[in-house]
Order: structure tokens, then sequence, then C-alpha cells
């Protein structure tokens, strides 16, 4: 059974770069015809997809977020990493890592981030 765990920093200053790695147990992230994407979603709103990662390594963004984010893996750990630059308080919110294939799932548990000086 794939399982995915989160982990971060859980408070950031504004400007600085969050940093969020996922650790996917039960299954490869080079499997084919899976990727392994991000999604948060902000206090009040809907989830928002991020981005995400193919077995292959290629890399897919949300056009609202490319200019500031950037995914990748380490395959000796099986995890897969996110970097988001510039945060702002807009970017609080819970992130999730999940799998995708027809579907996304499963997903982590989630971690919070908190933007604040």
């Amino acid at each position: 059974q794939v399982q995915l765990q989160e982990s971060g920093p859980g408070l950031v200053k504004p400007s600085e770069t969050l940093s969020l790695t996922c650790t996917v147990s039960g299954g490869s992230i080079t499997t084919n015809s899976v990727v392994w994407g991000w999604i948060r979603q902000p206090p009040g709103k809907e989830p928002e997809w991020m981005g995400a990662i193919d077995a292959s390594g290629t890399t897919y963004y949300n056009p609202s977020l490319k200019s500031r984010t950037s995914s990748s893996r380490d395959t000796s750990k099986n995890q897969v990493t996110l970097q988001l630059s510039s945060v702002a308080p807009r970017d609080t919110a819970v992130y999730y890592c999940a799998r995708g294939s027809q579907s996304w799932g499963p997903w982590g548990q989630g971690t919070q981030v908190t933007v604040s000086s």
C-alpha cells in the first residue's frame, strides 16, 4: 500500500524559500504512468494544484505558480521535493503530496505551513 508523508518547516518568513519533502513508501517514485503531485489548501479556500513530477523526472507546474515553484526528486530516498520561492502570507496553507494516476490518491496527511514574520 502506497503511503506518502510530507515534511516541512512549519513556519517560514516572508520572502524566504519554502522547501517541502514528500517521502513515499510502498511504491517507487519511478513507477511508469504515475506522477507525484503537490496540492495546497489555504484556510477557507479551495485546494490548489501546484505541480507534479513524473517517473522520468519531468516536471509540470500550475502556470500561476510556475515562476516561483520548483520540484525535484531523490530516487535513492524515494522522495520528491517542492520549493516555493518568495513566499508571502498568502502562501499560508496546508500542503499535501499525492500520487496521481487516473485519479489523485492516496494523499499524505498534509503539513501546515504558515508564512509570518
